[in-house]
């Protein structure tokens, strides 16, 4: 049984794709996951799984499941424990930034071409850095001057890698790593 993750993008968002997190468990559970749990009002939702799952097909499933009982076409991007304990000890820009609401994780729906990647730049003046994490398909982020008036943000990346993604800040990340944690 392997720990995951999922992580619904642009859910709750002021009036904009709403779901309770109540809701999001019921789906979950009903599709079968153990020991569901959920983490702030985001759209973060942890549960356990077979090992033979596979984030691609849990993150279709749940999604599959959103649109058929909420109506909510929203994308899920889901990684396994290890991959997020990776990503936690992985960060590039950690121990240089004392921070975390100026540290985030962009998680991509898949890994985006490499042309796409290697074009990839920040917008105008802005200070903002980006390292693709060693899953290739996530991207850790960190804004110096902080994420809310960048134009480095979601949007862009979705619009210049040509895939699907959400952000989560820092905190997030190390603790849905601990609740995905194992052992």
């Amino acid at each position: 049984m392997g720990r995951y993750a999922a992580l619904l993008r642009a859910v709750n968002l002021g009036s904009h794709n709403r779901i309770g997190m109540a809701d999001l468990r019921r789906i979950v559970t009903d599709l079968g996951y153990d020991d569901v749990t959920t983490y702030l009002q985001s759209g973060n939702v942890v549960f356990g799984a077979g090992d033979d799952a596979g984030p691609e097909r849990l993150a279709d499933e749940i999604r599959r499941a959103l649109a058929d009982q909420l109506g909510l076409d929203v994308a899920v991007m889901v990684r396994s424990g290890p991959d997020l304990a990776a990503l936690a000890d992985g960060n590039p820009y950690a121990s240089g930034q004392p921070d975390e609401v100026k540290l985030l994780v962009a998680f991509l729906a898949e890994p985006p071409g490499a042309d796409r990647v290697a074009e990839l730049s920040v917008p105008g003046a802005e200070t903002a850095e980006f390292t693709v994490a060693d899953t290739g398909r996530d991207l850790y982020l960190h804004y110096p001057d902080g994420y809310g008036r960048s134009r480095f943000n979601n949007a862009y990346l979705e619009k210049r890698l040509s895939v699907a993604s959400t952000t989560r800040n820092w905190k997030t990340v190390r603790a849905l790593a601990g609740l995905t944690a194992t052992g």
